[in-house]
């Protein structure tokens, strides 16, 4: 099948995340380096979620395979981040825990707003553009899986790397912004739900 430079951005992109998941979850560089590589890579996976898009709308090359697979490839890519860096928080168990909350929220959400999009793009016709709110929180989602990767790398056995301040800080906003830009989903779409059908 012949596909356009997007989808094959979007292509690269899920190849690229079993790559970083397995040198979080297996340091064989040693713990620095893995997370260096580690980091680099799910960067330039993110940058490709940024590029295929301004791309297709650019030169209109937007089609119905990158339709369905572009979302797809940006679950995979924040989903298995998260997966992977739940497998390096088990000793400290009170960061584990909240982090696993916070993980099951990102899923939740998407869950919650991927099958709105369905729903109402095939029961009301309507199609639904994404939001700003949801390309901010694209964006903290991105930023705080970076921030948990990197730190414990730039910081070692200092108070900050300790007690994951940083990490706490990003994780924070992170969620704010995954359940406000739901709600804002929710809010906007749900009117076009109907119950009877």
């Amino acid at each position: 099948m012949k596909m356009n430079l997007p989808n094959k951005l979007t292509v690269l992109r899920m190849i690229m995340i079993p790559f970083f998941m397995f040198i979080i979850m297996f340091p064989v560089l040693g713990q620095f380096w893995s997370r260096i590589v580690a980091a680099s890579i799910f960067g330039l996976t993110a940058l490709t979620d940024m590029l295929d898009g301004k791309i297709a709308r650019k030169y209109n090359l937007i089609t119905d395979f990158g339709k369905f697979l572009d979302p797809v490839a940006d679950k995979l890519m924040t989903i298995g981040g998260y997966i992977a860096i739940l497998t390096t928080l088990t000793e400290d168990k009170v960061f584990f825990m909240i982090f696993a909350w916070a993980t099951f929220i990102v899923i939740l959400r998407e869950l919650a707003v991927t099958s709105l999009r369905m729903i109402v793009s095939n029961g009301a016709n309507v199609v639904i553009a994404a939001a700003y709110l949801g390309k901010v929180k694209t964006v903290s989602q991105i930023v705080c899986i970076i921030v948990m990767i990197l730190e414990p790398a730039f910081f070692g056995k200092t108070f900050i790397a300790e007690y994951h301040i940083i990490s706490y800080i990003s994780l924070a906003f992170m969620v704010f912004m995954t359940i406000w830009s739901g709600l804002d989903y929710l809010k906007a779409y749900w009117p076009l739900l109907d119950p009877e059908k």
